[in-house]
């Protein structure tokens, strides 16, 4: 009789060839690389990887508790080079993704539709508390925080070739921007449709670094297995 995996519901793999995947996707390995480790079906890989992803998502939802402190806000642009003559925020062809980061904790990121005040204060204000200290570059979707009750509000100018004044900075945000390119660089290109899970897939690992990432996914698969 086939052994029940207890991490993945209707499995027609082994759950020890379950961890053999969930190991190699820890070590942040490609699904060419796990298929070549593993000797399963691409298909197969593909499909558990994805299932992990989602499930990550699902995570970072339950785990994102408002920030408080020292917070860090910035904008960044995926996907698409930019196309030469085209200029500004958001170019066309990229997506825009928000972030913010509790300096020496955790960053939370959203894909947004663009970077107008609206859209980006209002993610502020569900995501931070009243009473912390926000600090962002010059861009003009900045103004007015002080307005909704922020009292400390500190900016750097980026135009005036200014990275930092005093503890004013936001280079924890752009220092994950970077680990996120980086990281997702290899893929050589990505459907828009799986950038979310890809991205939530950095942000979870960031927030996680310096912990057993393969312990944490297993615990968690034991309580709810795939599906």
């Amino acid at each position: 009789m086939k052994r029940k995996n207890k991490y993945y519901n209707r499995s027609r793999i082994t759950e020890k060839k379950f961890r053999e995947v969930l190991r190699c996707f820890c070590a942040d390995l490609t699904a060419q690389q796990i298929v070549s480790f593993t000797y399963l079906n691409r298909n197969t890989v593909n499909k558990i990887l994805m299932l992990i992803r989602v499930r990550i998502v699902e995570l970072s939802k339950i785990q994102s508790a408002p920030l408080a402190g020292q917070i860090e806000v910035d904008e960044s642009y995926f996907g698409a080079r930019r196309v030469k003559g085209v200029r500004g925020r958001g170019a066309r062809g990229k997506t825009i993704v928000f972030g913010l980061l509790k300096r020496a904790d955790k960053v939370y990121t959203e894909i947004v539709p663009d970077c107008s005040a609206a859209t980006l204060q209002s993610i502020i204000k569900g995501k931070t508390s009243i009473e912390s200290v926000i600090h962002s570059d010059g861009w003009r979707g900045y103004n007015g925080l002080v307005d909704f009750g922020y009292k400390k509000h500190f900016r750097v100018h980026h135009g005036a070739n200014e990275s930092a004044r005093g503890s004013s900075h936001i280079n924890g945000m752009e220092s994950f921007w970077g680990y996120a390119k980086t990281r997702l660089s290899k893929f050589r290109g990505m459907n828009k449709n799986v950038f979310e899970l890809h991205l939530k897939e950095c942000e979870f690992r960031f927030n996680h670094r310096g912990q057993n990432l393969y312990e944490i996914l297993l615990k968690e698969l034991r309580k709810r297995p795939l599906n």
